[in-house]
């Protein structure tokens, strides 16, 4: 097993990057007794006026999900590969769950778009050992999970990728990221320990 120490070799995954995470979305408070998080679960329907401003009355309500796709990072991870494991990670939700993509978009001109999530991606933090259980607790519900290991940073395609995490058994993965979806109750039950990253 590789050290936990982040890795820095660059391959075709990465690319140097910065700044931080927005959430701009409205909120609702999800805690046990090891966190305690503010977790968006809502999209504000576009076009809808902010609350107490002229029209406001009229607006729709907020769409809620009864599902939740969220992004769980092993908190030594360095910038770009924050980065990168969560954009790998959240690429197979959409052909193994095609209901949390969305319609096409386009602009005001016409020009097409490809769709994208229908719902928030949220993006949790943790040390390794949350990493670990939330890993295991994902496999008890069986819930769609996909995960990043730390040999990935080292290869360069997918068919590497594939046998990086093939030749290492489920208990002694070096997990680096989760991703998982499901049910609201069921995600915030496997991420219980983490935090939402800053």
């Amino acid at each position: 097993m590789v050290s936990r120490a982040p890795i820095t070799q660059e391959t075709y995954k990465t690319a140097a990057a910065g700044g931080s995470d927005a959430h701009g979305m409205s909120t609702t408070e999800v805690s046990d007794t090891a966190t305690k998080a503010t977790v968006p679960d809502t999209v504000p329907v576009s076009g809808a006026a902010p609350h107490g401003a002229p029209g406001a009355r009229d607006a729709p309500a907020p769409v809620r999900f009864d599902t939740k796709i969220a992004v769980l990072l092993r908190d030594d991870l360095q910038q770009w590969q924050r980065l990168n494991v969560t954009a790998f990670l959240v690429s197979g939700l959409g052909t193994v769950c095609p209901e949390v993509v969305g319609e096409p978009y386009a602009d005001a001109d016409g020009t097409a778009y490809l769709p994208m999530f229908r719902q928030p991606v949220l993006v949790f933090e943790a040390d390794a050992a949350t990493v670990t259980a939330a890993h295991g607790r994902a496999l008890s519900r069986a819930l769609p999970r996909a995960v990043f290991t730390a040999e990935l940073f080292g290869t360069g395609n997918d068919r590497d990728n594939r046998a990086a995490v093939r030749a290492v058994r489920g208990d002694d993965l070096d997990l680096v990221g989760l991703a998982v979806f499901g049910p609201r109750n069921a995600v915030d039950k496997v991420l219980k320990g983490a935090r939402m990253h800053p």
